[in-house]
C-alpha cells in the first residue's frame, strides 16, 4: 500500500524546494540558464509543448517525476489501458482510449472483444453519414435532410460542438450544405430559437444521452417531437422514423421513446460523457467534417494514447504537463488556471476543458473515501486569447491573484488561400500569443523603458504559463491536443489519489430539483422541509405568476 501523498519522500523534498522557488523570478531563471527552452520543451508528432515559463529547474522536475513514480503512475496507466476498474465508485473501467483503437487490435472485457463493438458502431455511423450526405435520407414530405439539430448536454454537447467548430474548414464538399445546430439548455431557449428558423420537412434530430433519461435532453427531445407533430398530419411513426436518431447506452429506452433500431447508435457504460466525443456521440462531427476526417481525429488521439502509455516519463508530454501544474497548485499555491487559445476555431476549447478538468478532478475525497488535506483541481476558465486580452488580462497582468495559463496556437494557417491580408492577421495573432506569455512571465524585465514608470503602469510578471503550438490545426493534431489534456487529467488524479471518472457532486442537485418541481407546478403554499430562502423564492415566483394571470 502506497503512503499518503504528503508522507512521500518526493513530496517532502518538493516542499523544501518550493521555499526557494516562491522567492525566485522567471527572469532570473532565464538569466541563469539561457537555454531553458531546449531543456523544457517537448514534441510529439504535430504538437510542441513548452514548459520553460514555469518556475521549475531540473532538480524540481526530477523530484516531480519521482513523485509520479512513487504514486505508481506507470502501473495506473497500464490499468487504465487494460480495462481495469479504475472508476472505483461505479465499479467499472474507463475505456475512452478503446474508442480510438484500430480495428486490427483487440481489447477483451468480460469475455468480449470490445474493439469489434466499437468498429461495428463506427460502420453504422458511416452508413448514416453517407445516407445524409448523399441526400438519400428524406423527411416526412420526401425532401432531403439538410439540417441537423443535436440535442445533448454536458459531454454529449460540448465535445461535438467544440470539434465541429474547430474543424469546420475540413468539411468535404458533400457536407458543406448541411447545417448543424447544438441544443443543450434546460429552459428551452436554444431550441425555441432554432425551431422558429427551421423547416420541419428537412430537419433531423440527434438525441444524445448515455442514459436516455437526462432530464435536460429528454425535455428538449419531447419539445422537438411536439414541434414536428404540430407541423404536419403525418403519422407519428413516420416522424419518429424519418426525423430522429438516438445515441445511448440504453437501447431499450430509445426503442420505448420511439426510435427504430436501425437509427440507434450504441455507446457504453465504460465511457464517461466528458470522454465520449470519440464514440458515436461524435456523429455530428462525422457529419460536419466527413467520416474520413473523423477517423483521422481518432487516429491523432490514438498516437497520443500510445505516447502516454509507452514514452519515457522524462519525455512524456501529458505527464510533464500534469506534474508541472501540480508543482504550481500544491507547492506554489496557484489555484487559478486560464485556457487561452489564439485561434478563433478553438473558441469552445476553454468550456470543454472546464468540464473535462473540473468535473473529473474537482474532488475532495480520496479513493479510500478520506478527505484530502491538499488542493486538487484549480478553477478553470478562458476564452479566445485576443478577446480575453480585452476582458480579464488586466487581472492576469496586474491583479493580486496568481494564475497559470495555457497559450495555444497553430504555426500555419491560410497556407492554401494565398491571401496576404489573412496571413497578416494570423501573424498578428501569433505575435500576441508570444507577447502575452512573455510579458506575463518577465513583466517589467521584458520592457526596456519600464524602470522609472509609476506603479499603475508596472508589470510584476512571474505568472507561469505553458505554450502549445500545433503545426497546423488538422483532425490529427486536434485529436492529439484533446487526448493530451485527457491524460493530463488522469495523471493528476493518480497523484491526488482521486477518482476522475465519477461525478457524484452533480447528482444531488438533480434529485432536489425533481423534489421541488411540484411546488412550482401546483402553486402549493405548503412548503415544509425547505429553508426560508428557498421557501421565500418559491412564494415570490408563485406571486409573480398569479399577478400576471389576472
Amino acid at each position: 500500500m502506497k503512503p499518503s501523498l504528503k508522507d512521500s519522500i518526493s513530496w517532502k523534498k518538493l516542499v523544501e524546494l518550493a521555499k526557494t522557488a516562491k522567492r525566485s523570478h522567471l527572469s532570473d531563471l532565464f538569466k541563469q540558464n539561457p537555454d531553458r527552452f531546449d531543456c523544457f520543451s517537448f514534441r510529439h508528432k504535430e504538437l510542441l509543448l513548452d514548459l520553460s515559463k514555469h518556475r521549475v529547474d531540473t532538480e524540481v522536475l526530477h523530484h516531480l517525476l519521482e513523485l509520479a513514480t512513487e504514486r505508481q503512475l506507470p502501473e495506473m496507466i497500464e490499468s487504465l489501458f487494460q480495462g481495469d476498474k479504475v472508476n472505483s465508485s461505479e465499479n467499472r473501467p474507463a475505456l475512452h482510449t478503446a474508442l480510438r483503437l484500430p480495428a486490427t487490435q483487440e481489447l477483451w472485457l468480460d469475455g468480449e472483444n470490445i474493439v469489434e463493438g466499437v468498429h461495428h458502431n463506427l460502420s453504422r455511423t458511416k452508413r448514416l453519414v453517407d445516407e445524409i450526405h448523399s441526400g438519400q435520407w428524406r423527411g416526412f414530405s420526401g425532401e432531403p435532410i439538410d439540417t441537423i439539430v443535436h440535442i445533448g448536454v454536458g459531454g454529449s454537447d460540448l465535445g461535438p460542438m467544440m470539434a465541429c467548430r474547430a474543424l469546420a474548414e475540413h468539411a468535404p464538399e458533400q457536407a458543406r450544405g448541411l447545417d448543424i445546430h447544438f441544443v443543450s439548455s434546460m429552459d428551452g431557449s436554444q431550441l425555441a430559437k432554432e425551431l422558429r428558423q427551421l423547416s420541419p420537412e428537412r430537419t433531423l434530430f440527434i438525441i444524445a444521452s448515455k442514459s436516455f433519461s437526462t432530464i435536460d435532453t429528454m425535455a428538449n427531445a419531447a419539445t422537438a417531437r411536439a414541434w414536428l407533430e404540430h407541423s404536419t398530419s403525418a403519422p407519428i411513426e413516420t416522424l419518429l422514423n424519418r426525423h430522429f436518431i438516438g445515441v445511448s447506452a440504453t437501447p431499450d429506452r430509445m426503442s420505448r421513446w420511439g426510435i427504430k433500431p436501425d437509427h440507434q447508435l450504441e455507446m457504453w457504460t465504460w465511457v464517461g460523457g466528458r470522454y465520449s466525443m470519440w464514440s458515436t456521440i461524435g456523429l455530428p462531427i462525422a457529419l460536419k467534417i466527413g467520416f474520413e476526417n473523423f477517423t483521422r481525429l481518432l487516429d491523432g488521439a490514438h498516437t497520443m494514447d500510445k505516447h502516454f502509455r509507452h514514452a519515457d516519463i522524462n519525455k512524456n508530454l501529458p505527464i510533464l504537463l500534469a506534474m508541472v501544474e501540480i508543482w504550481n497548485i500544491n507547492f506554489l499555491n496557484i489555484n487559478a488556471h486560464a485556457i487561452l487559445p489564439y485561434d478563433g476555431r478553438l473558441k469552445h476549447l476553454p468550456a470543454y476543458l472546464e468540464q473535462l478538468q473540473m468535473e473529473s478532478n474537482g474532488k475532495s475525497t480520496t479513493q479510500l473515501d478520506e478527505k484530502v488535506d491538499y488542493h486538487t483541481c484549480p478553477v478553470l476558465w478562458g476564452d479566445v486569447g485576443p478577446n480575453a486580452q480585452h476582458a480579464f488580462y488586466q487581472l492576469l497582468h496586474q491583479g493580486t491573484e496568481p494564475v497559470m495559463c495555457d497559450f495555444i496556437v497553430s504555426a500555419r494557417r491560410y497556407t492554401r488561400s494565398k491571401n496576404s491580408a489573412l496571413d497578416h492577421q494570423h501573424n498578428l495573432s501569433i505575435a500576441n500569443f508570444l507577447a502575452q506569455s512573455r510579458l506575463l512571465a518577465f513583466g517589467n524585465n521584458a520592457l526596456n523603458t519600464a524602470h522609472n514608470t509609476p506603479n499603475y503602469k508596472r508589470y510584476d510578471g512571474n505568472q507561469p504559463s505553458s505554450s502549445i503550438i500545433l503545426d497546423e490545426l488538422t483532425p490529427e493534431s486536434f485529436g492529439q491536443l484533446i487526448a493530451l489534456y485527457e491524460h493530463k487529467v488522469f495523471t493528476q488524479a493518480v497523484i491526488w489519489d482521486i477518482n476522475p471518472f465519477d461525478q457524484w457532486g452533480v447528482e444531488q442537485g438533480k434529485v432536489m430539483a425533481t423534489d421541488l418541481m411540484p411546488s412550482l407546478i401546483e402553486d402549493s403554499e405548503n412548503l415544509q422541509d425547505v429553508d426560508s430562502s428557498t421557501s421565500g423564492l418559491i412564494k415570490a415566483i408563485q406571486w409573480s405568476r398569479r399577478e400576471h394571470s389576472r
